[in-house]
């Protein structure tokens, strides 16, 4: 993805207009060089945000949902990846 790339003083300088520029595309900030931070628009990142996922431990599952994944099996197309197996 294209992103525009501006110091932190241009962003001080012009926070409106990357405010504006932000809202259709990722504008990065960088500090002495080095890219610090992303300015993105508030969709974007509720698209982001709704992406996240959600880390359950074996004590978040019921019975039911152990035995179903017990008694899954791979699709055919999976065996393809067999050889990165290591078990």
């Amino acid at each position: 993805m294209f992103m525009v790339t501006i110091s932190s003083v241009e962003l001080q300088r012009h926070f409106g207009h990357y405010q504006d520029v932000a809202l259709t595309e990722p504008v990065a900030v960088t500090r002495n060089g080095r890219e610090r931070v992303v300015i993105i628009s508030v969709d974007e990142y509720n698209r982001l945000k709704r992406r996240d996922r959600q880390v359950l431990s074996i004590d978040d599952f019921t019975e039911t949902d152990l035995q179903k994944i017990m008694d899954s099996e791979p699709p055919v197309e999976a065996a393809a990846f067999n050889s990165e197996f290591k078990g």
